[in-house]
């Protein structure tokens, strides 16, 4: 993440994590936790979240380990029992094959060098790891309109962000060597559809607002 974005993170840690308690923000949340879960089922701990915020996805999908340089952002992290560094997904501080899986989820496009972030998590998985990416789809009508919108009328956090489409971060994961193994797909009604009642879907559905890859570190 660049600095204006740690400066903002720091400044609305709280004010974000609260987000979360709203009718909307626990329906979301549910929907995008399950789309997660649908595509991990196979991955052995340790875990790292890099980007891990407030922990609240952590601690939900028993993540144990989570970097984010947002320090006010760790506090509360910490709070919810994860464990801790303060750190850029550029450089992460553990040794090579050090976790069964590292997930990245709206991350992404929040960081100065995607690529970058990728291949550092690669890096730390193990032998046969999974890198789980999750991202707000730019392609998908609704929900993605609907965040370049937040983003061109200079929402405090999403105007930092520069979202990407399936493909661009398919390529990206390529780049590092990795495999994409499995997709899920999730919020494909309208942003204006509430509540959220319908399930996540396994496989890549065209127009899905959240998508989350599982990308394998082949073995040698």
């Amino acid at each position: 993440m660049g600095t204006n974005i740690v400066d903002v993170f720091d400044l609305y840690a709280k004010q974000y994590d609260k987000w979360f308690e709203t009718i909307e923000g626990k329906a979301l949340f549910k929907t995008e936790v399950e789309a997660v879960r649908l595509i991990i089922k196979d991955l052995r701990k340790p875990f790292l979240e890099v980007g891990a915020g407030t922990g609240r996805f952590a601690k939900e999908l028993g993540i144990e380990f989570g970097i984010d340089p947002s320090s006010e952002a760790l506090e509360i992290a910490k709070q919810r029992g994860i464990k801790v560094r303060k750190a850029k997904g550029e450089d992460l501080p553990f040794k090579d094959e050090t976790f069964g899986a590292v997930f990245i989820l709206f991350t992404l496009c929040f960081v100065d060098n995607p690529l970058m972030v990728l291949a550092e998590a690669k890096r730390a998985l193990k032998k046969d790891g999974g890198l789980i990416v999750g991202i707000i789809n730019r392609e998908s009508r609704p929900w993605g309109q609907l965040y370049i919108r937040k983003k061109a009328e200079s929402h405090p956090i999403y105007r930092h962000a520069s979202f990407f489409g399936i493909n661009e971060v398919a390529e990206m994961i390529g780049k590092t060597g990795m495999a994409i193994e499995k997709y899920s797909s999730a919020l494909c009604p309208l942003p204006s559809e509430k509540p959220y009642k319908e399930g996540v879907r396994n496989g890549l559905i065209e127009g899905s607002g959240f998508v989350c890859i599982l990308a394998r570190k082949l073995k040698c």
